[in-house]
């Protein structure tokens, strides 16, 4: 950082503003707001809080999808072998080629973009979470046979619990590609707000200094969302490598 803003400073062009510069331009334009909004401006609510919404609820879906048939998928082996093959074509095929499906079906705006989130993220989830049931360990199976546990409550103490490293292994994945299709989602025709389309008014008004910002913010966005991740996944995980 250092670096960069000392060559900048000394070269001066406007193609690589100092981070000084971003870091201001950035107060300036998302969090200089009062304190009773969280010192959100107005152009963060209207550009930042619209992005998360959308990749919050892609993210969502495609976690619940994803856990829910991955279980389905890893306890069968006919469901496994027949879905298999499927699963890994699904997941080859890049979601910005779908697009033009997306729109045929969902027309532009926000049912669209949050589909197009939804199809990227739920693979990772999906197939770790199938390999993960699938490798549950066997004598635990055996074990709650004897004890004629339940459906329920072989799922909720046994499987799920053992699944879990490989579940937040997806998920993670999964929150990349969202953030990800988020800013590709708001790039195209008919969006009016959000990250991405900032961006992509900001080059066309040749606003440099916004399109850096953008993009900072992108990267601290990523980077804050998977610490969370994590976080979360240690708590759990733990928990339930000690509860299984």
């Amino acid at each position: 950082m250092a670096a960069w803003e000392l060559a900048a400073r000394v070269h001066g062009s406007v193609y690589f503003p100092p981070p000084g510069r971003i870091a201001r331009h950035m107060y300036d334009l998302w969090f200089s707001g009062p304190v009773r909004h969280l010192f959100l401006t107005e152009a963060a609510v209207a550009d930042i809080l619209p992005s998360l919404g959308r990749m919050a609820a892609g993210f969502a879906l495609a976690a619940v999808a994803g856990i829910a048939l991955g279980v389905a998928v890893g306890r069968s082996r006919r469901a496994y072998a027949l879905c298999n093959p499927v699963l890994q074509f699904a997941r080859a095929v890049p979601p910005p080629a779908l697009v033009p499906v997306f729109v045929v079906v969902f027309d532009f705006g926000t049912p669209m973009q949050i589909a197009s989130i939804v199809f990227s993220a739920v693979w990772p989830v999906l197939i770790n979470t199938a390999e993960g049931a699938r490798n549950t360990d066997p004598l635990r199976l055996d074990v709650a046979a004897v004890l004629r546990l339940g459906p329920v409550e072989r799922l909720r103490f046994l499987i799920l619990p053992s699944a879990l490293p490989r579940i937040f292994a997806g998920l993670r994945l999964s929150l990349s590609l969202s953030l990800i299709l988020m800013v590709f989602s708001e790039l195209l025709p008919g969006t009016a707000n959000g990250i991405g389309f900032t961006l992509t008014d900001a080059q066309t008004r040749s606003d440099l200094l916004t399109v850096w910002a953008a993009l900072v913010l992108l990267g601290a966005l990523g980077h804050l969302l998977n610490t969370a991740l994590l976080a979360v996944e240690k708590r759990l995980v733990g928990k339930g490598r000690a509860t299984a």
